[in-house]
C-alpha cells in the first residue's frame, strides 16, 4: 500500500513539474544511416576483457529478457517520472554494452549495493575531501544554490575553469572531470550499478529523486551510501529515469526540442553528459543558422545512442 501511494505521488508531481511545451519533435529512427565512430577507450577495454560488442548486447538482453521483475521496476520507475521505459532501457544497454559487462543475475547488484557499506570510501583528492575542497573561496558563487542539480553544476563548472590543468596557490590540478578527480574513489572513469551511474551524476540528481519518488537525499559527505544507492536496483533506477528526465525537459526548455519520442538522442546524452550546456549550444546554433536563412540542426545520435535505435524492436518488444 505505501509504494502504491509513493509511485501514486511521484506521478502527480512528475505531471505538475514536467508540463509539456510546445517544441520542435524529434522524429523516432536514427539520422545517421551508418553507426557512428566508437571511441578508441571503448574498443580497447572490450577487446581486453576477450569480448565483443555483441556479445555484451546479448548479455544485457538476456538479462532484460529473463527478469520480470526487473522489467516491472523498469517500468515502475518510467512511469514515475513521465517518460518511455525504453529510455532507461537504452541508458542500460548503451551502458553494458560500450561499457562494462552486466552481471547475469540482478541479484549480484544488490550483493554489490550491501558491500559499500563495508567498505571505507571517500570522495578526495591527493588527500583533501570534496567537502572541504568546496569550501575554498573561488566556490563562493555556489553557496546559495539550493537545488543539488543546480550546486553541483556550479561547482563543477568552478572546477573547469578555476582548477581544471592548472595551479592554484602551489598546487597542481590534473586536466580531468571533476566527476573523475574527486568521485572515484578506485579509479577514474569508474561507474557502477545498472545504470552506470557516476556519483557526481547521483548527487546532482538528489533533490529531484527526493521530490519525486520520496528518497532519502544524497549526502556528499557519506560517499558509502552514494554508493550503494548507485548499485542498489530499487534505488538506482529512480536516478536513471531523473537523469533523462532532466535531459528532455533541458532539450525542450532551452533548444526548443522534443526529444521524449527518441531513445536514441536521450540515451547519447545519458552518454556524454552536461544535457543543458549541449542544449544551449544546440540553441546557438540554431540561432546562426535562422539568421543565416539554413535549415535547422535537429539533435543527433552518436554511436551509443545509435545502437539503441536500431535495437530499439526488439528491445520493445520485451514490454
Amino acid at each position: 500500500m505505501k509504494k502504491t501511494i509513493l509511485v501514486t505521488l511521484g506521478l502527480t508531481l512528475a505531471t505538475a513539474m514536467f508540463a509539456a511545451e510546445a517544441a520542435t519533435m524529434v522524429p523516432p529512427g536514427n539520422s545517421h544511416v551508418e553507426q557512428p565512430n566508437i571511441p578508441g577507450a571503448s574498443s580497447r577495454r572490450t577487446q581486453a576483457t576477450n569480448t565483443t560488442f555483441q556479445a555484451k548486447y546479448r548479455k544485457v538482453y538476456a538479462l532484460l529478457q529473463h527478469d520480470a521483475g526487473l522489467r516491472g521496476k523498469i517500468e515502475q520507475a518510467a512511469a514515475t517520472y513521465g517518460i518511455d521505459p525504453m529510455h532507461i532501457v537504452g541508458a542500460i544497454v548503451g551502458e553494458h554494452t560500450y561499457n562494462v559487462d552486466a552481471y547475469d543475475r540482478l541479484q549480484t547488484y544488490y550483493v554489490k549495493a550491501i558491500s559499500y557499506l563495508s567498505s571505507k570510501l571517500s570522495f578526495a583528492y591527493e588527500g583533501e575531501d570534496i567537502t572541504d575542497f568546496v569550501q575554498r573561496p573561488q566556490f563562493q558563487e555556489c553557496v546559495g544554490k539550493s537545488d543539488s542539480y543546480e550546486l553541483w553544476e556550479c561547482r563543477e563548472q568552478v572546477w573547469n575553469l578555476s582548477f581544471r590543468g592548472k595551479t592554484v596557490g602551489g598546487e597542481s590540478f590534473p586536466d580531468d572531470r571533476f566527476g573523475a578527480t574527486f568521485f572515484q574513489p578506485y579509479y577514474a572513469g569508474q561507474t557502477f550499478g545498472l545504470g552506470q551511474l557516476n556519483p557526481l551524476t547521483a548527487l546532482q540528481m538528489s533533490d529531484l529523486v527526493h521530490q519525486v519518488s520520496g528518497l532519502p537525499k544524497l549526502d556528499v559527505g557519506d560517499p558509502n551510501a552514494v554508493y550503494k544507492t548507485i548499485m542498489d536496483p530499487d534505488l538506482t533506477l529512480d536516478y536513471v529515469a531523473a537523469t533523462i528526465r532532466k535531459s528532455i525537459d533541458a532539450y525542450r526548455s532551452i533548444a526548443g526540442f522534443d526529444i521524449s519520442g527518441n531513445p536514441g538522442i536521450t540515451s547519447t546524452l545519458y552518454n556524454v553528459g552536461n544535457p543543458e550546456q549541449r542544449a544551449h549550444a544546440l540553441k546557438a546554433e540554431n540561432d546562426r543558422r535562422r539568421a543565416a536563412g539554413e535549415p535547422e540542426k535537429l539533435p543527433e545520435e552518436n554511436y551509443y545512442g545509435w545502437l539503441v535505435n536500431d535495437k530499439l524492436p526488439e528491445l520493445n518488444a520485451l514490454f
